[in-house]
C-alpha cells in the first residue's frame, strides 16, 4: 500500500510539473501534453523536420522512446500497443520520406478502427508549397485513411490539437489522426497552457441507444427459432466482452466471431461456433445460412465474411449494432439498426434481454454440429505440419499468450486452431491485409504488457518485410516470441492459384529466403530450427524459457491448405473441406 501511494503521489505529481504554465518551445509543448495524455511509450525514427522534437527529448525521461529500424515498424509496433493495452497509440516520424512511410500502417489501423495519434514533421511554413527539401503533403496524401487530420500553423493551437487528436483517436469509431508539425512551430515558443475541455463542431458520438430499437431486438430474439450472433472487433475496442457473454448467454444464442473480433467471446463455451466466412467453420457457415434472426454486434460485413452478398443469411431478419451509422445497411439491408457504443448498448439490452425460448432445437442442432463437423485436417509423423504448430503453441502457452499474425495461410491457420478466451490477446491485420505487420506489432504488444507472454506467428514472406526490427528487440531486450511457419513459398498466394487458377503457379517462390536463424542470430537473437514435430516442440519450450527474444524457425509441408474456404463468388455454405473432411 506504501509503494501504491508513492505510485500515485509520483504520477500526481508529474501531472502537476507537466500542466505548470510556460513559455516554452512547440517540441517542449508535445511532449508535455503527450504525458497529460497518459503515454508512457512512443514508437519513432527520428529526421531533419522533428529535430527540434527530438532535442527535447534529450534527456527526457517521462514516458519511453522506443527507436524502430523502420518508421513501418514504428506505426505498426503502436498499432499493437493500442490493440493490446486499449490506449493511444503513438509514433513519429520525419517529413517526406519518413511519413510516407506510415501510409501502409496508418491505411491498416484505419481499416481496422485502431486508435493512434501519428505525429509527422513537416518543412518550415514558409516553404510548404515549393517542393521543398523531403516536403510531402501528408495530410493530402493520407486523408481518405485517417479519421482527421491537422496541419499545425500557430504553436498557440498545438495543445489543444493534440488533446482534439487524441479525443477523436479514442471516441466514436476509433480510428488514427495525423498532427503534421511543420519544422519551425516545433521550435516557436509560447505559453503552454493545457487543454482539458473539448468541444468540436459536428463531433458528438452516439452512445446510447434509442430504447424503441432495442425493445424491437429483443421482441425479435423471444420470436426467433434460429437466432445467431456475429460478433466483430468493435466488441473488443468498446471494452463490451463482459456484456457480451451476459447477453449471449442470458438470451442463449449461438455466437460467431469475425477475424477481429477473437477473443469477445471465449472459445471453450459451446455457445461458441468459431470464425465465420472464408476461412470459417462449417458450423458457423451453416448456422448464418440457416438463421432467422442474425443480430450483428459490431462487426461490418466485411466481404471475407459475407463473401457473395446476394445470398447470405437469405431467410435472416438482420440486427445491426455498431457506433458508426455509416456501417449499418451499407452492405446487407438491416431490419433493425442501432447505433451505439457496444458496451452500452449491451448494458441497455441485458436488463430486459430473455431466454430465446423457441431455440431449443437450435442450440441442440449447432452443439450437434460442431462434433461432426470439427476444425480438423491430415497430421502427419513425417513433415511438420503447420495446424499442429499452432496446436502446440497453443498448449505450450495454455492458450494465455498475447498472439500476433502477419497475413496469409499462417493467421487463418492461428486463428482456426489458437484458442482465445479474452479480449486484445489477438492482434492480426484484418481489412488491409498486411504483410509486414506481425512482428512489429509484437513489440508493441510487448511494450503495453511487459509482464505477459507475446508471441508473433509469421509466413516466411511477411517476416521479411519487418526483420530488421528483431535488432529492435535484441537491444531493449524485449521478449516476444517469434514463430516463423516457413512454407518457403507466398502460401496464401499458391493455394488461390492452385484451386482457382487451375494450379498455374506464378512467382511465389520464396526459395532464397534468408536463413532465419542465422539472421536472428547476427541481430543478437536467440533462435531455433525446427523439422519434426520432437524439434519442433524441444525448440518451442526452449524459447519460451529463453528470458530475452527468440525466433523458431518452423519448416512446414510446402503445399498444405487452408480448410475450409469458400471461393469467390460463392455463397459461405459453399465451402471446400479439404480431403480431411
Amino acid at each position: 500500500m506504501v509503494a501504491q501511494s508513492a505510485t500515485l503521489r509520483s504520477k500526481e505529481e508529474l501531472m502537476e510539473r507537466m500542466s505548470k504554465p510556460d513559455v516554452i518551445t512547440g517540441s517542449e509543448m508535445l511532449l508535455r501534453s503527450l504525458v497529460l495524455e497518459g503515454v508512457d511509450c512512443v514508437f519513432g525514427y527520428p529526421g531533419g523536420a522533428v529535430l527540434f522534437i527530438y532535442d527535447a527529448m534529450h534527456g527526457f525521461s517521462d514516458f519511453h522512446h522506443l527507436l524502430t529500424r523502420h518508421e513501418q515498424g514504428a506505426i505498426h509496433a503502436a498499432d499493437g500497443y493500442a490493440r493490446a493495452s486499449g490506449k493511444v497509440g503513438v509514433c513519429i516520424a520525419t517529413s517526406g520520406p519518413g511519413a510516407t512511410n506510415l501510409v501502409t500502417g496508418i491505411a491498416t489501423a484505419y481499416m481496422d478502427s485502431v486508435p493512434l495519434v501519428v505525429i509527422t514533421g513537416n518543412v518550415a511554413t514558409n516553404f510548404i508549397g515549393t517542393d521543398a527539401f523531403q516536403e510531402a503533403d501528408i495530410t493530402g496524401i493520407t486523408m481518405p485513411i485517417t479519421k482527421h487530420s491537422y496541419l499545425v500553423r500557430d504553436v498557440d493551437d498545438l495543445p489543444r490539437i493534440i488533446h482534439e487528436a487524441f479525443h477523436i483517436a479514442n471516441t466514436g469509431r476509433k480510428g488514427p489522426v495525423l498532427i503534421d508539425i511543420p519544422k519551425d512551430v516545433s521550435s516557436h515558443k509560447a505559453l503552454f497552457k493545457p487543454v482539458n475541455e473539448v468541444s468540436i463542431r459536428g463531433y458528438n458520438p452516439t452512445v446510447s441507444a434509442k430504447k424503441p430499437q432495442i425493445d424491437k431486438m429483443i421482441k425479435a430474439i423471444e420470436e426467433a427459432e434460429r437466432p445467431v450472433i456475429l460478433a466483430g472487433g468493435g466488441v473488443v475496442y468498446s471494452g463490451g466482452h463482459e456484456e457480451l457473454f451476459e447477453f449471449a448467454t442470458k438470451a442463449g444464442i449461438p455466437i460467431t466471431t469475425t477475424l477481429l473480433g477473437l477473443g469477445a467471446f471465449p472459445s471453450g463455451n459451446d455457445l461458441w461456433m468459431g470464425m465465420p466466412g472464408m476461412h470459417g467453420t462449417y458450423t458457423a457457415n451453416k448456422a448464418i445460412q440457416s438463421a432467422d434472426l442474425l443480430i450483428n454486434i459490431g462487426a461490418r460485413f466485411d466481404d471475407r465474411v459475407t463473401m457473395k452478398l446476394n445470398g447470405f443469411a437469405p431467410k435472416a431478419k438482420i440486427v445491426h449494432i455498431d457506433i458508426d451509422p455509416a456501417e449499418i445497411g451499407k452492405n446487407v439491408p438491416t431490419d433493425i439498426p442501432i447505433v451505439g457504443d457496444i458496451k452500452t448498448v449491451l448494458q441497455q439490452a441485458n436488463k430486459d434481454v430473455k431466454y430465446a425460448a423457441k431455440a431449443d432445437a437450435w442450440r441442440a442442432h449447432i452443439l450437434q454440429s460442431k462434433q461432426d463437423y470439427p476444425l480438423s485436417y491430415v497430421d502427419s509423423d513425417v513433415e511438420l505440419k503447420p495446424q499442429w504448430v499452432i496446436e502446440m503453441i497453443h498448449e505450450t502457452t495454455k492458450g494465455e499468450a498475447i498472439v500476433t499474425t502477419d497475413v496469409g495461410q499462417h493467421q487463418m491457420w492461428a486463428a482456426q486452431y489458437y484458442r482465445f478466451n479474452q479480449p486484445r490477446s489477438w492482434i492480426t491485420s484484418g481489412g488491409l491485409g498486411t504483410m509486414g505487420f506481425g512482428f512489429p506489432s509484437s513489440i508493441g504488444a510487448q511494450m503495453a504488457h511487459p509482464d505477459r507472454l507475446v508471441v508473433s506467428i509469421n509466413g516466411d514472406g511477411g517476416m521479411q518485410m519487418c526483420a530488421q526490427e528483431l535488432a529492435v528487440c535484441s537491444i531493449n531486450n524485449i521478449p516476444v516470441k517469434v514463430a516463423i511457419i516457413n512454407n518457403q513459398v507466398l502460401g496464401m498466394v499458391r493455394q488461390w492459384q492452385e484451386l482457382i487458377y487451375e494450379n498455374r503457379t506464378s512467382h511465389i517462390d520464396l526459395a532464397g529466403s534468408p536463413d532465419f536463424v542465422k539472421l536472428s542470430e547476427a541481430y543478437g537473437v536467440k533462435a531455433f530450427r525446427a523439422t519434426n514435430k520432437e524439434e519442433a516442440r524441444d525448440a518451442w519450450i526452449a524459447a519460451m524459457d529463453h528470458p530475452g527474444p527468440a525466433v523458431v524457425e518452423f519448416v512446414v509441408r510446402k503445399g498444405e491448405n487452408v480448410y475450409p474456404m469458400v471461393t469467390q463468388g460463392s455463397t459461405i455454405d459453399d465451402m471446400l473441406m479439404g480431403d480431411s473432411q
